[in-house]
This record gives C-alpha cells, sequence and structure tokens, in this order.
C-alpha cells in the first residue's frame, strides 16, 4: 500500500518541478527584455558608432581607440581621470571610515540623526550642491569674506577653478556612499570580539588594527570602488569647479556631444569609460566575496 501511495506521488513531482521552473524563467522574461532594450542594445549601438562613424570611416574601425591610448594628450587625459579618481576615493576612505566607526561604536540615539545629515544632501540636485561651493569659493565668497573679515588673509585666495575645489566637490558628493558601505559592515562586527582583545592585553589601537579593521575590508573595498567609479563619470563637478583646468574622460565625453559634435570619438571614449568601470567590478568580484576576502 505504501508503494502505491509514493509511485504516482514521485512520478507527479518532477512534472510539478518543472512546470515551476519554467512558470520561474518565465517571470525573468519582462527583466531581461528591458535589459536588453535600455541596456544590451544603447551599448552595442556605442560601440558600433565608435567604429563606423567620422575619422573611422576613412582611417579605420579602431582609430578612435588608438588615438585614445597613444596620442599624448588623451593618454594624458586617462592618466588625469585615474589620479582624481584614486585622489578622490582615499580621501573619502579617511574621511567617511571615522565616521562609520563614530555612528556604530558611539552615536547612540545620534546615528539617526547622523545618517539624515548623510542622506539628506543626496536629495538635493547635484548642480545645486556644486553651485553652493561655487559660491563658497568665489574671490568674494563666503570663504574669502570670512578669512578677509578674521584678518588671516590680506586679499582673496584664487580657490574657484583649482584642483582642490574639485576635489572638495567631488568629496562632498561622494562620501555618503563610503560611509553607508562601510557602516553595513560595522554593524556586523560583534562588538565583543574587539573587547576579547581589550581583555586579552592588545590596547585600543591594537584591538582595532587587529581585530576590527580586516573585519571591515569587505565594507572599504565596496566603498572604494563605488566611490571610484562614480569619480570616473563624474563630469558636472569638473565642469563647474574646475574651469577646465582638470580634465578627465568624462569631461571630454561631455564636451565632444556638445561642442564637437564628433559623436563617434564621444562613443569610443565612453565604452574606454566602460571598460574602467568593469575592471573595477572585476576586481571587487576577484578579491571580495561574501563573507570576507579570497585567500
Amino acid at each position: 500500500m505504501n508503494r502505491e501511495r509514493v509511485g504516482p506521488e514521485a512520478a507527479a513531482t518532477p512534472r510539478k518541478s518543472w512546470r515551476y521552473r519554467l512558470a520561474n524563467m518565465s517571470w525573468a522574461i519582462p527583466a531581461l527584455v528591458f535589459l536588453l532594450v535600455f541596456f544590451v542594445a544603447p551599448l552595442i549601438g556605442n560601440i558600433v558608432r565608435s567604429t563606423t562613424e567620422g575619422a573611422a570611416v576613412t582611417s579605420g574601425a579602431s582609430i578612435y581607440y588608438q588615438k585614445l591610448l597613444f596620442d599624448s594628450y588623451y593618454s594624458g587625459v586617462l592618466l588625469q581621470t585615474f589620479k582624481v579618481s584614486l585622489i578622490t576615493t582615499i580621501a573619502c576612505l579617511v574621511i567617511g571610515y571615522p565616521i562609520s566607526y563614530f555612528m556604530v561604536r558611539y552615536a547612540g540615539r545620534w546615528n539617526t540623526l547622523i545618517v539624515f545629515c548623510l542622506i539628506a544632501p543626496l536629495l538635493t540636485s547635484i548642480i545645486m550642491r556644486t553651485f553652493g561651493w561655487n559660491v563658497i569659493f568665489a574671490r568674494r565668497g563666503l570663504m574669502n569674506v570670512w578669512l578677509m573679515g578674521a584678518g588671516l588673509i590680506s586679499r582673496p585666495l584664487d580657490t574657484l577653478n583649482q584642483p582642490i575645489a574639485v576635489y572638495v566637490g567631488l568629496v562632498h558628493v561622494l562620501v555618503p556612499f563610503m560611509v553607508l558601505s562601510i557602516t553595513s559592515v560595522l554593524q556586523g562586527i560583534d562588538i565583543g570580539l574587539e573587547e576579547s582583545a581589550r581583555v586579552l592585553g592588545a590596547s585600543r589601537l591594537r584591538a582595532f588594527l587587529s581585530v576590527t579593521l580586516p573585519l571591515s575590508v569587505d565594507g572599504i573595498a565596496t566603498g572604494c570602488i563605488l566611490v571610484f567609479v562614480l569619480t570616473n563619470g563624474s563630469f558636472l563637478t569638473m565642469l563647474l569647479l574646475g574651469g577646465g583646468k582638470v580634465t578627465t574622460l568624462a569631461l571630454l565625453i561631455y564636451q565632444q556631444f556638445s561642442v564637437t559634435q564628433d559623436i563617434g570619438f564621444a562613443a569610443a571614449m565612453g565604452n574606454v569609460l566602460l571598460v574602467f568601470a568593469l575592471l573595477c567590478l572585476a576586481l571587487q568580484a576577484r578579491f571580495v566575496r561574501r563573507g570576507g576576502i579570497k585567500t
């Protein structure tokens, strides 16, 4: 009797499981169609434009990429893009990690207020925030007026349209992403581990360096990659605060579209910028995984 009951159920189970798997696959169709239409198709179109328009028609399909990689000016722009992204990432890490550590370990009831102060600027347009720094750094802006009023300087500082203004604007925009990435990891670290290290004789600094910091590497890596990629694609800050003195690949793409109208060259630059982003994601996939760093 038991065999007779088990038999039909065992025969029906694979059929039911197959239908369930088919239903799961069908649920993914809208998302796949959306990605194909609005992500994959534009990327393919961008690749085609970079090899079939403008100078690529007469000089070869790879002429734009050769120009980007081997021309001294454009290779310098690539290095400048990497430099700006690296400095911004380091600055965000130096500023963001102490804030994250304080939020998790010492903020207490003030934690909600700190999170609100971090997220609130993200609700404001990046153009408005950048223009705010424009007002502060102007020759007759708030900073120069305050410094001259305090007698610390005799004439206005020329900080606008300088690299320092660009870095300040980028860090202001991107440091919340670093803080939130690190905070989410620090919250999962048991404070008892650090206390145990203190009980075993480690100083507060040694306990932090030996226990907390290694366990928070996932958040650091995620925050750094996120900030680095976002800096690569940022051009408004360079445009509004740099005054043309800080030229990155994203700013060149904007200029190619809006000024020279060289769509093929702009498409090639966009593809190179995409490769930068994919390399960053590949590094994250290589060195970071759920539960820790690969060894």
